[in-house]
């Protein structure tokens, strides 16, 4: 009977200490990973364009503007293909309308492109 006791003993003993093995975290410090972030939203306003006509032999093409965000005159652009950069322009006026004249600074363009500031 002593023995069934002393093993009795013995096995509380063992799984009581097995919880102590692991320590359980706070609340806090279980929640504490979970930190949130704001959304910050900021308009788009940078200028864009598409390319209506293009004149090969005198190198400038033809922009057609949003209304009411027509380029100032010397300002540089960049036109994009298919997401890829391949030309560089420079407003030179004249405007009529939502349509500018630009120089072709280097790259090649082609009706349809897309112009952008950045």
């Amino acid at each position: 009977m002593k023995t069934i006791f002393l093993l009795a003993v013995l096995l509380v003993t063992v799984l009581g200490s097995g919880c102590f093995m692991f320590k359980h975290k706070p609340a806090t410090a279980r929640f504490a990973a979970k930190v949130e972030t704001k959304t910050i939203v900021t308009p788009d306003l940078s200028l864009a364009a598409k390319v209506v006509s293009v004149n090969l032999v005198g190198r400038f093409v033809v922009l057609n503007f949003p209304a009411g965000q027509l380029p100032k005159t010397g300002q540089p652009f960049f036109l994009y293909r298919a997401g890829l950069k391949t030309a560089e322009v420079k407003i030179t006026g004249p405007q009529q309308e939502n349509n500018t004249v630009a120089d072709l600074v280097s790259g090649e363009a082609r009706v349809g492109d897309t112009v952008r500031d950045q």
